[in-house]
């Protein structure tokens, strides 16, 4: 089976910026996020490719490497230094006992290697396996709300691990036992696992607090309204003052992402964004030159004067 391109899947060249393919994201994941497309299993796996896609893109050791390796060099405890002198050796390598036995399949213990040459072999016992590291990514509002995922890790196949509420890019996640296998009856190590959060289509996030930007028509702005507003827990309404400017800010109160290792959570808040109707539909000239001369004596721009 053909390996996967990523940049194919994003639909951006190997030469694109972090911002083209940053843009390519969004735009793709708001059309196949979970949320926009239910029950629809051909968009949740869209949207899981495009998500993998984008993590290792986006991130310039990963990109470094797969431009170079491809896939294979985003394994975990993949070596790139290692896989460049491997690739030297195996190309100007000749057959020898050693290689020979290495190449058949044989194990070479250095141990063993170094015991028959000295004559000497230090004893074993139990040994802890060593400590593992990895990355994985994860939705957004997994990481803001908490709770149990399923994940991929590289070389470990699936795992169920458990997200504390507030988590963000760089929290750590131990998992006792997931580690290297120990020796000789030794317990194996621990697993920790870095954190990468996706970014939302809608949600933007400073802190345990939230942005989102509500489009709103000229009337609800105008006579006020109660408007429906997505949050991280479901949709809640939300009363809009009656002559309330474009770009207002409004706060939800305790609806923003918990603060990690508290029960305390930060407060979601909500930009209005005048929405006009159709561009194309006639009967706009005719309201905007009845509007026009409300902006008598009013410069709309002049905050922005005497900035430049």
């Amino acid at each position: 089976m053909a390996e996967t391109d990523l940049y194919a899947t994003l639909g951006v060249s190997r030469t694109a910026s972090e911002e083209e393919i940053r843009k390519a994201y969004r735009k793709l994941a708001r059309k196949h996020h979970p949320d926009v497309n239910p029950n629809d299993k051909k968009a949740e796996e869209r949207f899981k490719e495009i998500s993998f896609a984008y993590e290792v893109l986006s991130d310039k050791d990963k990109r470094a490497r797969y431009d170079e390796f491809g896939s294979a060099g985003l394994a975990d405890g993949f070596d790139p230094a290692q896989a460049r002198e491997y690739a030297r050796w195996s190309q100007g390598a000749r057959r020898s006992p050693f290689h020979e036995r290495f190449s058949e399949g044989g194990e070479i213990d250095l141990e063993d290697l170094l015991g028959g040459m000295f004559g000497a072999r230090r004893p074993r016992g139990p040994a802890r396996g060593a400590d593992a590291e990895g990355e994985i990514e994860v939705d957004f509002l997994d990481a803001v709300r908490g709770g149990e995922v399923r994940v991929q890790a590289a070389g470990r196949g699936a795992l169920r691990i458990k997200i504390p509420p507030g988590a963000d890019t760089g929290t750590k996640i131990r998992l006792a036992g997931q580690g290297d296998p120990g020796g000789q009856g030794g317990s194996a190590g621990d697993l920790y696992l870095k954190l990468r959060v996706r970014p939302h289509p809608f949600f933007r996030r400073e802190g345990s607090d939230l942005h989102l930007e509500l489009p709103v028509t000229v009337p609800e702005l105008v006579q006020g309204a109660s408007v429906e507003v997505p949050t991280p827990d479901g949709p809640v309404t939300m009363k809009i003052p009656p002559h309330s400017p474009g770009g207002r800010v409004l706060r939800l109160r305790g609806k923003g992402a918990a603060k990690l290792g508290s029960t305390e959570r930060g407060d979601e808040y909500v930009k209005l964004v005048a929405e006009l109707p159709d561009p194309a539909d006639p009967r706009l000239d005719a309201i905007a030159r009845e509007l026009e001369p409300l902006y008598s004596g009013h410069d709309v721009r002049a905050k922005l004067k005497g900035t430049t």
